[in-house]
């Protein structure tokens, strides 16, 4: 990653040269530029609107769709160069737009800041987030029925306080994990509808004075319209809570499965046994067969909800609007849904 200083887009009424410390301990772009994808697809509604407005003319507009679409097929192709220097996923792509296409470039910024753009992109990115996530719980819970359906009449003891209690069977027991899982999935979901609106023409607190409009974006990036207000749509980050809480009680969920796992597998329990290729084994002790999927799940629980914990103490202190501390919680994000 490049580590060249030119002079910051932002940076009109500074003197000098911002020190490279200071640039290497405010980057972003290590770990924001997976957003690149939403990153590109904001700009070219927003260039589109613009352009629809009669702010910018329709040459100027498909210049900047057509940088920005090489700029992606850079990305996807390995060659674009990341640069520390530019702070982040948007200033990067921002400046390889203007090397490409000129002064035409910097219009793209026009009606727009860094700070609804960086609202709009992290809600898109967890927007496919969240389907994604979704569709993988169906496809987990699909294999549960499954198993159930197939294991309908199988006897296994069912148990209080870890003592055999009273038998059911083992597709019973599938079945409650799919009772949990639907639930969770519903929670993904909810939370999806609430995060839905587009922050895009909030600018950088207070709205703009160039006659956009915020509803062509909404519809051209799938949202249910815009946000109502400019000071929370940059600066709140709820919906981020929300997800990480719901997928707090996911992996909740999913510890649980796996501590079951893990027990039914022991030599003292016997109940199961996991297959060779989603377990290892021992370099001195051969008879041994490790469940380290269903460890590695139980151990990333605890993860997730630090997650949702240092995201609460991130905003609870926070006045409106934006501030530059909020750039460190996608980190967070990107761990819990990664």
């Amino acid at each position: 990653m490049s580590q060249e200083t030119p002079k910051a887009l932002w940076g009109g009424r500074f003197s000098e040269s911002t020190d490279a410390f200071v640039q290497a301990f405010t980057a972003s772009v290590q770990f924001d530029r997976r957003m690149a994808g939403e990153d590109i697809r904001g700009s070219i509604a927003h260039a589109r609107m613009l352009a629809a407005q009669g702010i910018l003319t329709a040459e100027e507009s498909e210049a900047i769709v057509t940088g920005l679409t090489t700029i992606e097929a850079e990305i996807a192709a390995g060659t674009f160069e990341w640069s520390i220097a530019r702070e982040d996923v948007h200033m990067n792509i921002e400046s390889r737009l203007i090397d490409l296409i000129g002064d035409t470039g910097k219009k793209l910024h026009t009606g727009r800041s860094r700070n609804d753009q960086v609202a709009t992109d992290i809600r898109l990115w967890l927007r496919g987030t969240l389907d994604h996530i979704v569709a993988e719980l169906t496809r987990l819970q699909t294999g549960l029925i499954d198993l159930a359906l197939r294991e309908h009449d199988t006897i296994m003891p069912g148990f209080t306080h870890l003592q055999a209690a009273q038998p059911v069977t083992f597709g019973h027991h599938m079945l409650a994990w799919n009772e949990m899982l639907e639930r969770d999935a519903g929670r993904l979901i909810d939370c999806r509808r609430r995060m839905n609106q587009c922050p895009l023409g909030a600018a950088a607190l207070a709205g703009t004075s160039y006659p956009i409009d915020r509803d062509m974006t909404a519809s051209l990036l799938g949202f249910d319209g815009p946000t109502e207000n400019s000071l929370d749509s940059v600066s709140d980050r709820d919906f981020g809570i929300e997800f990480t809480s719901a997928a707090s009680i996911l992996m909740m969920h999913l510890s649980r499965f796996s501590e079951e796992l893990i027990n039914w597998n022991s030599t003292a329990w016997q109940f199961v046994d996991l297959p060779d290729k989603f377990c290892t084994g021992s370099s001195i002790m051969p008879q041994k067969k490790s469940p380290d999927v269903p460890e590695l799940v139980r151990g990333k629980s605890g993860r997730v909800f630090g997650h949702l914990m240092a995201l609460l103490t991130f905003m609870k202190g926070q006045p409106l609007a934006y501030n530059k501390r909020q750039s460190g919680r996608q980190r967070t994000l990107y761990d819990t849904a990664g």
